[in-house]
């Protein structure tokens, strides 16, 4: 994604250090993927797996090079947007905001499944199923640069289409939302993903009810 109208970003310290640590996590866990996965991935709170630091450390995972490959590039495009735009403090303060609420909001969706099923099997599966990515946080950052620069238009390798970033941003949470209630991918946290989007708003709206949206 690149042909932004205002200017094209340098890579901020926060966007910087965020990428470098995220690339490390996944050395690590090339190394030893089932305790990386085990102790620092996501688990449903009922999980015998769950610790409650996994809110923040799950953000730094991945389960392939190709999730930590367009979420770092996402965070490299859109986040130095940002940081640039807020300064560090504010801008990693919106990035953990989204990143952990996309992971209680997708304990949240999970808890919602373990009480409304009547498989048993389908709770254990829940129950011991990782979460992993910066997706969530990500998903925040689209939110926050389609809300700041919404007629500035992105374009895509594949498909190859432009369009203004309001709609890819009304676009990517109706799909998030159509995929996540019919169950396709499901190997994919599509409501974190909208738990990313909703903090994020949620978080910006607060911001500019106090005139702070921009310092």
């Amino acid at each position: 994604m690149n042909n932004f109208q205002y200017y094209r970003p340098r890579v901020p310290v926060v966007v910087k250090n965020l990428i470098i640590i995220n690339a490390l996590m996944f050395l690590m866990t090339l190394v030893n993927e089932q305790f990386m996965l085990k102790t620092f991935s996501l688990f449903y709170f009922n999980s015998p797996f769950f610790k409650p630091y996994q809110f923040i450390t799950y953000m730094f995972m991945h389960g392939g090079f190709a999730h930590i490959f367009f979420n770092m590039f996402s965070l490299y495009m859109f986040g130095s947007v940002l940081e640039n735009l807020w300064g560090p403090k504010k801008f990693f303060l919106y990035y953990m905001v989204t990143g952990l609420g996309a992971g209680l909001f997708h304990e949240l969706v999970s808890y919602c499944q373990v009480v409304m099923t009547t498989n048993p099997h389908t709770a254990y599966v829940v129950a011991m199923t990782p979460t992993v990515g910066a997706s969530g946080a990500i998903y925040g950052l689209l939110l926050a640069y389609g809300m700041l620069f919404p007629n500035n238009v992105i374009s895509f390798v594949f498909p190859p289409i432009s369009l203004k970033a309001k709609w890819m941003v009304i676009i990517f949470g109706v799909l998030e939302l159509t995929l996540g209630l019919t169950g396709a991918q499901g190997n994919v946290a599509h409501f974190a993903h909208l738990g990313g989007m909703l903090f994020g708003l949620v978080l910006i709206l607060v911001w500019k009810s106090k005139n702070k949206l921009y310092y």
